[in-house]
């Protein structure tokens, strides 16, 4: 199983953007913890299961192969505040993620943070608007085909 956190394992375009991204924040005083890119097949079984036939909570509803994530166009991040995870979204860390989601916006990234059904503060993604089905297929946002 693969659930990797570096950048180099994403789509060139996205890679580019995620990038980008990074260096924002850090110029805005806001360090981010990468905490995933590229997701496996059997790494999303896993996450999928969570919650469902394993214990612990819901953190996906999106099954092998109907996540960005294995198609290496996706990134989740965490803001750090003294070293620490900021995972809350109320008051203060609210705001903060509300920055994070902005300053990813502004680098060409989709925040779910955003999403109306399922919202996750911390996954971004570029897509260049290809669907699941032709990532499946191999095409790439950067225009790139197999």
């Amino acid at each position: 199983m693969q659930n990797s956190r570096s950048l180099d394992d994403l789509s060139p375009a996205v890679r580019q953007r995620a990038q980008a991204f990074l260096d924002v924040c850090q110029r805005q005083g806001i360090e981010l913890l990468v905490t995933s890119t590229y997701r496996d097949l059997d790494s999303q079984a896993a996450l999928y299961a969570q919650g469902r036939t394993l214990p612990g909570r819901r953190v996906t509803n999106a099954k092998p192969g109907q996540s960005y994530h294995n198609w290496r166009v996706a990134l989740d991040v965490v803001p750090l505040r003294a070293g620490k995870p900021v995972w809350g979204a109320i008051g203060a860390d609210g705001a903060l993620w509300q920055r994070v989601g902005v300053l990813g916006e502004s680098v060409g990234l989709e925040w779910a943070g955003r999403w109306t059904r399922f919202p996750e503060l911390a996954h971004f993604q570029y897509t260049g608007g290809l669907t699941l089905a032709q990532l499946a297929q191999g095409c790439q946002p950067d225009g790139a085909t197999p």
